[in-house]
């Protein structure tokens, strides 16, 4: 395994991680196995989140006994001093440790940051926490380029974790700009949300790109951790064929699709927008159409249930008109 600096901070990191969104979808037991495979491997990163339902619990029982072989990564969406220092005591009995190696400010809007930052914000639960010891670095996650760029200003951000995928490319000059400013430069959505298909490619990609100290894919399944090792330290450039590849996978994704973040949740009707729009994507793109109209048969809530509220569209970090996309997902699967 490949281990590089994490910026300011001094952390010595795996040049992979272990994004923990897809944790929810094992059980305790299984995220053991996961982790003691990361351990064997050599990746000692691991990213969770508050707002990823279990995914510290799961991380917390699973870490027992191997703690110190890993730097562990957390994040709140609370802004106001109270609501962090209440959600940093919480992840700390969810994980199970007394210290978190680093804890982020979770995607806020610019007028978030700014609440963030305001007497009475996040920020001063955050600095008193790491004065008493309870973490030990500070840093903020963004989906927006605005947020980015005014973060990469802010003395005590430490890290960011931003977007930066074969199709999603936006930030590559604040990356760049990271890299300058010693700041730990996180890639989360490698795969951009399950949209990309070819796991290996995708992580060449991204691993191609020296600004980027560490990829964190999502993974629940020992086989991912070997295939995304084996694609991350594979030295050799992009040949003729893969860059021929990845092209077509932009040309085939543009920019309007889901990433999975599931931010634009709860639908007002119940609708599970990103499995809508993930069963579209098999259905449009690989060619799957009775697997994938199998699928969205079983939603309960289906995408012609939509009363175009619009609250979704709000919420969502990439602007994506959820309305308009429902009508056409209703319309492709014969609604």
């Amino acid at each position: 395994m490949e281990y590089v600096t994490l910026g300011k901070t001094g952390l010595k990191v795996s040049r992979m991680g272990l994004g923990g969104i897809p944790i929810q979808r094992i059980d305790a037991e299984g995220t053991k196995v996961l982790l003691h495979k990361l351990a064997d491997q050599g990746v000692n990163y691991i990213d969770t989140a508050r707002g990823y339902t279990v995914s510290e619990e799961y991380l917390g029982y699973a870490l027992e006994g191997i703690r110190d072989k890993f730097v562990l990564a957390t994040k709140s969406m609370a802004r106001t001093k109270e609501a962090m220092a209440a959600d940093i005591e919480k992840s700390l009995h969810n994980l199970r440790t007394d210290y978190i190696d680093l804890y982020q400010v979770h995607n806020p809007s610019m007028e978030q940051l700014d609440q963030v930052l305001a007497a009475g914000g996040a920020l001063e639960a955050l600095q008193e926490a790491k004065a008493a010891g309870k973490i030990g670095h500070i840093g903020l996650t963004a989906h927006s380029k605005e947020v980015f760029a005014r973060a990469l200003e802010l003395n005590w951000v430490e890290t960011i974790m931003f977007p930066y995928n074969i199709v999603e490319s936006q930030g590559e000059e604040l990356i760049a700009k990271c890299k300058e400013k010693n700041i730990g430069f996180i890639d989360m959505k490698p795969l951009a949300g399950g949209a990309i298909e070819n796991g290996t490619l995708a992580m060449r990609y991204i691993c191609a790109n020296k600004n980027v100290t560490i990829v964190i894919p999502g993974m629940a399944e020992e086989k991912e951790i070997e295939e995304n090792i084996k694609a991350c330290l594979d030295p050799s450039p992009l040949s003729e064929k893969e860059l021929e590849e990845i092209q077509a996978v932009r040309d085939q994704l543009g920019t309007n699709f889901c990433r999975r973040c599931n931010y634009c949740a709860p639908c007002s009707v119940g609708i599970s927008i990103p499995n809508v729009f993930l069963f579209a994507g098999y259905l449009n793109r690989y060619g799957l159409g009775d697997w994938a109209k199998d699928r969205y048969s079983s939603l309960a809530v289906k995408a012609s249930a939509c009363v175009e509220c619009g609250a979704c569209e709000t919420r969502c970090p990439y602007h994506l008109p959820i309305r308009e996309m429902m009508k056409e997902c209703a319309e492709q699967f014969g609604e």
